[in-house]
């Protein structure tokens, strides 16, 4: 069984920043393509982030230049910096993993989702 736990989120001002972490158990971390998603109250869950097992990346318009992904295969863990943070960047942050193997995650495929951890960006 995959499972996957958010840490790192928090209230923080606009223009601030957070980390936020995703650690993976139950799969050869390594091997797998991962990303970073989110939603906002009333809205559509929508893909943030994505880093290959190559360590491409990925990013949606509306982030790109002030968030980053990486991950550590040691430690079987991703990361979220965020940074130069905007109130429209509240939500609750998820990651994931695809179910099918050499995919990459998107909100319509079919993937394992961590529980959740809330940002939330005050003006």
């Amino acid at each position: 069984q995959v499972q996957l736990a958010e840490s790192g989120g928090g209230l923080v001002q606009a223009g601030g920043s957070l980390r936020l972490s995703c650690a993976v158990s139950g799969r050869t971390f390594s091997l797998y393509h991962m990303g970073w998603f989110r939603q906002a109250p009333g809205k559509e869950r929508e893909f943030v982030a994505s880093i290959t097992s190559g360590r491409t990346t990925a990013y949606a318009d509306s982030v790109r230049g002030r968030f980053t992904i990486s991950r550590d295969n040691a430690k079987n863990t991703m990361y979220l910096q965020m940074m130069s943070l905007k109130p429209d960047d509240t939500a609750v942050y998820y990651c994931a993993v695809p179910v099918v193997f050499g995919t990459l995650p998107q909100v319509s495929s079919s993937n394992y989702w961590g529980q959740g951890t809330q940002v939330t960006v005050s003006s």
